[in-house]
């Protein structure tokens, strides 16, 4: 089944993962629905933490446009549907994301999640990512409320808005196609 992103300004985003896993990244209309986009980073949870404690961090996604569907239909895909991204951290590449379809222990985090507006903590997890007594492992999470601005139909920010209101966001995250 296709989504089809009708997100509007103001959306909700979780980064969520094990220490030493993945970072995965979901974007929702509201705290409730189903991800539009949901992302494997290719850096671990602990980096991401360790990168945002040293200031500002600044994610570009760039993936490449293909010709080929464009000239048929007369108009890019939408840019969540990019199945790969080359990935910057800061400036540094960092590997590639992937998108991927929602499982079930990511449905769980996210239901798990679902009353925090904005806020970090951990879930005691086990491998199947259920919540378990806490011997198995443990899942971060961050959740905010995201500004989103689309600047072309392949180009698209996500601002993470600060509950303090400073007006500077901790964490951007860019998707680009080029």
């Amino acid at each position: 089944m296709s989504i089809t992103p009708s997100l509007g300004r103001k959306v909700t985003g979780t980064i969520f993962g094990n220490r030493h896993g993945h970072v995965n990244f979901a974007v929702q209309d509201d705290p409730v629905s189903e991800p539009v986009l949901l992302l494997e980073l290719p850096m671990s949870t602990a980096m991401l933490v360790k990168e945002m404690s040293s200031g500002l961090v600044r994610i570009a996604l760039e993936c490449d446009k293909v010709r080929a569907p464009q000239v048929q239909t007369g108009r890019q895909g939408k840019l969540f549907n990019e199945p790969t991204w080359t990935m910057y951290c800061n400036g540094r590449k960092c590997g590639y994301a992937v998108s991927r379809s929602c499982t079930y222990s990511d449905r769980y985090v996210l239901g798990t999640v679902r009353s925090v507006s904005a806020g970090a903590g951990v879930i005691p997890v086990s491998e199947d990512g259920r919540k378990s007594d806490g011997v198995e492992g443990e899942l971060m999470y961050m959740r905010a409320k995201f500004e989103r601005v689309v600047g072309s139909r392949d180009s698209e920010a996500y601002y993470m808005m600060n509950p303090e209101g400073n007006g500077v966001p901790e964490l951007s995250i860019f998707l680009l196609r080029i």
